[in-house]
């Protein structure tokens, strides 16, 4: 996991934000696809930094790669 990125179940309800924040890693992959720029991104996040949406963008680059067990493996 990138030390910029952080999966707690007690925060967003474990979905991935920036580290320290509640800023979610999809909002920061979704600005761009609305047209939104690095500087607008971070302006919008004021307490997110350059590095933090590139670690963001490389998050969303490796999501492909995880594997998923079958449903019937993790199911209670």
């Amino acid at each position: 996991m990138n030390e910029r990125i952080s999966i707690d179940p007690n925060v967003c309800h474990g979905r991935p934000v920036v580290r320290g924040t509640r800023v979610l890693i999809s909002n920061i992959l979704g600005a761009p696809g609305s047209g939104d720029t690095m500087e607008e991104v971070l302006a919008d996040y004021p307490n997110i930094c350059r590095e933090d949406v590139l670690a963001a963008i490389e998050f969303g680059g490796e999501l492909p790669r995880f594997e998923e067990a079958p449903y019937e493996a993790t199911a209670p």
